[in-house]
């Protein structure tokens, strides 16, 4: 079965809520102000495309293909990206809420959120290695045997991550963030 291509085309205020979409491919498409809550992308390839005021909240991804994929002030409630193919994911997040989701297993080097929500997300077994965290929100985010080799701290907040259980060499935090580093040994810092 041959893809559905569309190249180069702008998508604005499209209502994909509760629809299922598949076998298509978008290169450098623009989605701006689509509404995909409840959809299922199942199996289609976004490349070089760009997500601006989206709502991707509950979006099933399952065997898609997020290459080089940019999301600007972007509402993606509980999406589980580690179903997307492992294979060239690249994303990055500007400005967006991506509570509750779940990046398990990704390999995502160099990954940025600026300005970003990230609660409650599942980064266990990532490899985020060189990854930015500017300014983003990191409360009762799970890091578990997650490589951080590298990753920018330094502006990101609310963080608890135990030096034990993940690879941080070269990772970079503020001074004053120390507490969320050593929060499982009860240390008290004033």
């Amino acid at each position: 079965m041959s893809l559905i291509t569309y190249e180069d085309k702008l998508f604005e205020n499209e209502q994909y809520t509760g629809q299922t979409v598949s076998g298509k491919e978008y290169e450098n498409c623009v989605f701006r102000k689509c509404d995909f809550t409840d959809s299922r992308f199942l199996n289609n390839k976004f490349l070089d495309c760009t997500f601006e005021s989206c709502n991707l909240s509950m979006t099933k991804l399952s065997g898609s293909t997020l290459s080089r994929a940019r999301f600007n002030n972007c509402k993606i409630l509980g999406v589980i990206f580690s179903e997307c193919q492992e294979f060239l994911f690249s994303v990055e997040f500007d400005a967006c809420i991506l509570d509750y989701s779940s990046f398990m297993g990704m390999k995502m080097m160099k990954t940025r959120f600026i300005k970003t929500s990230l609660k409650e997300v599942n980064f266990t077994q990532t490899n985020l290695s060189g990854a930015v965290f500017e300014q983003s929100d990191l409360l009762n985010t799970l890091f578990n045997r997650t490589d951080l080799t590298g990753a920018n701290f330094l502006t990101a907040y609310n963080y608890d991550i135990d030096p034990e259980l993940n690879t941080m060499n070269k990772s970079i935090f503020p001074a004053q963030g120390l507490q969320g580093l050593l929060t499982k040994h009860q240390i008290k810092i004033v």
